[in-house]
């Protein structure tokens, strides 16, 4: 973020015109913020924190490597995304991020289909299911890298065809890992939610995101 010119030299100001140019030189000091995702959900998780930011597609090959686990995939594509975006902006603090969802070992990717999502609906019918949500916090300039999981244990409820059909109609979460959205109709679909960090399973843990970018030189709560 571009920083504010120097002023001339003056009089001495009063405490409140001192303060608003202390929270100025505070505010110019920060690095610009740039998420590495064009996922909608994320923005949305992102814009909680109050933050300015910018969005940045990250242009990344997002098909699992053979032999991959969910976790690893995830853990994978979070730091390929904010690396690619960070080596075109190397002074800003990178956020990436991504989601797998496992089941019996095996990833479950977003359905894409509303035939996908009935499959993927009637496979995770009365199972469990874990969400690997990952998250990479990079900043080229000062060489710092930060990444963490967040694993989502999540439990379905035992689902009828008609319920998993109005439900596809009603949402069409045909870009949710998964094939459900937990913070809209979705969280009708199961029994119980295990986690540490509440935001996970919607796409981005914010709870590590603020804790790597106070480390990066952004903290959430000094504006």
């Amino acid at each position: 973020m571009p920083g504010m010119p120097a002023p001339a030299p003056a009089a001495p100001v009063g405490p409140a015109t001192s303060a608003a140019g202390a929270a100025t030189r505070t505010h110019a000091a920060r690095p610009p913020l740039i998420l590495a995702s064009t996922s909608p959900y994320r923005r949305e998780l992102l814009g909680r924190l109050r933050l300015v930011f910018d969005v940045a597609a990250p242009g990344v090959d997002e098909t699992p490597h053979p032999g991959e686990r969910p976790a690893e995939l995830a853990g994978r594509l979070s730091r390929a995304k904010a690396q690619a975006v960070a080596a075109r902006h190397p002074g800003a603090v990178v956020i990436g991020s991504d989601q797998v969802c496992e089941l019996d070992g095996e990833a479950l990717g977003k359905p894409g289909t509303h035939e996908r999502a009935v499959q993927q609906l009637h496979r995770l019918s009365g199972r469990r299911a874990v969400f690997h949500t990952s998250v990479c916090v990079l900043r080229r300039d000062t060489g710092y890298e930060a990444h963490d999981a967040a694993p989502v244990v999540v439990r379905f409820r035992v689902l009828a065809a008609d319920e998993i059909e109005h439900y596809l109609r009603t949402e069409q979460p045909y870009d949710c890992a998964g094939s459900a959205k937990c913070e809209t109709l979705g969280i009708a679909l199961l029994e119980a939610i295990e986690s540490d960090d509440p935001t996970a399973l919607v796409g981005l843990p914010l709870i590590r995101t603020s804790r790597m970018l106070r480390a990066a030189g952004i903290d959430v709560l000094r504006p």
